[in-house]
């Protein structure tokens, strides 16, 4: 189900009005609604994949169980070694089986030997690495012993199914969003109102940026051949803010949803786009998945401690696994070095926290070297975008060869009030960067009257400039 479809526009308001109007004086009945409801949610899609979720949740259920219980270090090890595997293991069958299958065969075949072998015809479970990343981070801080394990099965299974957050973040931990399930949740109007700016302004970043952006972009990408440089190099421009208001339109999306229902979902992107070099580009993308293999898998392999090599090394493991786990294709993992090459010189000279803070706080325009950095860390980022969004290395680097002919600077073909779009969405995200929702707090010193009109210029500019509807992107991974 989508949240920019009129399934969910019928689905939600049922779902609110039963929450806060039958449930709500149980808070475990409450929360054994919000189970049923993310169960049809996602059911929509497939009912078929409902039994990987059911499974995956039993399982770390009572592995989390079984550690809070058991001290011999070796059973706590398989334990928790059985959590991974199951989780891993149905990412590793519905999501790389086949890559992995191609590329033996393809390797075998390349010293000389015929080697036929079978791959699998299934469809990639919606949400897969979501929602198996936050029942491991479940059993791992239980096993690290900064967790304990809840015996509320319902509870435990509302965190992990929990509808807006399912299929694509942001991926919550334990600690910070179970808790949150045996809290008596009372509606809170401010909060409600600021969850419903935020669904506005991640259904504009969706509608009317993403969902345009995407059918040029299709198109440029599609036939890159047959276009001046000046056009590729617009297509690249418009495919890094589609990706952009497609996946942080979605966060908002699903942290305002959950507003409304009286959870608090961590920040997933803060104006990255802003940012002044690659090592704060990535600490305001992506922040739940960002910082999940920050703690589970660059910390345990020494982080920045150690001699420079084991550094290298334990930087390029983060960035090629983090490329890896958006999909099985190699322009995945070649798009998580390049991102490991640009991230290298920030760290080694003791750069990478230099810029902590958003950017001009306080201020209405960046300073000169600030906005030059700015530039420079978008083009960079925008060029690793043409190899993630390429069907394979080779188009990629078609893609860039062509760039850079002759007609570069000649005037490009692409769709004008589309600019113009993004160039007023720029302009809105800079004067909002502060806050956790670009429009949060937009007219909040208004008179009643222009603030609703300029939420009800959101809405028709939604209605009017709607592109035609695509699914979001981050689904297939």
């Amino acid at each position: 189900m989508l949240f920019n479809s009129i399934d969910f526009a019928i689905f939600f308001p049922i779902v609110f009005i039963l929450y806060w109007f039958v449930f709500n004086r149980n808070l475990k009945l409450q929360n054994l609604f919000i189970l049923a409801a993310s169960y049809v949610f996602y059911g929509w899609w497939s009912w078929i994949f409902l039994t990987l979720i059911f499974y995956s949740t039993v399982i770390d259920y009572s592995v989390g169980l079984a550690l809070e219980d058991e001290n011999n270090p070796t059973k706590r090890k398989i334990l928790l070694s059985t959590s991974l595997f199951f989780n891993l293991g149905f990412l590793c069958i519905f999501k790389y089986y086949n890559f992995f299958v191609d590329n033996f065969v393809s390797a075998i075949s390349s010293l000389g030997y015929n080697f036929n072998t079978g791959t699998l015809d299934i469809i990639i479970p919606v949400g897969i690495s979501f929602y198996t990343f936050q029942t491991m981070s479940y059993t791992i801080d239980i096993y690290r012993r900064r967790f304990k394990p809840t015996k509320d099965f319902i509870a435990f299974s509302a965190y992990v199914s929990f509808f807006p957050q399912l299929v694509a973040g942001p991926i919550e931990r334990a600690h910070n969003f179970l808790p949150q399930f045996f809290k008596k949740r009372n509606f809170d109007y401010n909060n409600s109102v600021n969850g419903l700016k935020q669904i506005l302004w991640g259904l504009f970043k969706k509608i009317v940026i993403a969902d345009n952006c995407a059918v040029y972009v299709n198109m440029i990408f599609s036939k890159s051949d047959a276009y001046k440089g000046s056009t590729l190099l617009f297509g690249a421009f418009f495919f890094a803010f589609q990706i952009y208001g497609d996946f942080s339109g979605y966060s908002d999306i699903a942290i305002g949803t959950s507003k409304l229902f009286g959870f608090r979902l961590m920040q997933n992107f803060a104006y990255p786009y802003f940012s002044r070099d690659i090592a704060e580009f990535w600490r305001r993308w992506h922040i739940s998945l960002s910082t999940w293999f920050r703690d589970y898998v660059y910390i345990p392999l020494g982080g920045s401690r150690g001699k420079l090599l084991f550094i290298i090394r334990n930087v390029f493991i983060i960035f090629l696994v983090s490329g890896f786990w958006h999909g099985a294709n190699w322009t995945f993992i070649v798009w998580g070095a390049l991102n490991a090459i640009y991230f290298l010189p920030v760290l080694i000279l003791g750069k990478n926290r230099k810029n902590i803070e958003i950017v001009a706080k306080g201020k209405k325009l960046p300073g000169i070297f600030d906005f030059i950095n700015i530039l420079n860390t978008f083009i960079l980022v925008t060029f690793a975008w043409i190899i993630f969004r390429s069907s394979s290395i080779y188009d990629g680097m078609i893609y860039i060869r062509n760039i850079f002919t002759k007609d570069l600077f000649s005037m490009p073909n692409f769709p004008k009030p589309l600019l113009f779009m993004i160039l007023a969405f720029i302009l809105t995200e800079w004067i909002g960067r502060e806050q956790n929702c670009a429009i949060e707090k937009i007219g909040k010193r208004w008179r009643r009257l222009y603030r609703w009109a300029f939420y009800d210029m959101l809405i028709l500019f939604i209605i009017l400039f709607a592109g035609r509807q695509q699914d979001f992107i981050y689904f297939q991974f």
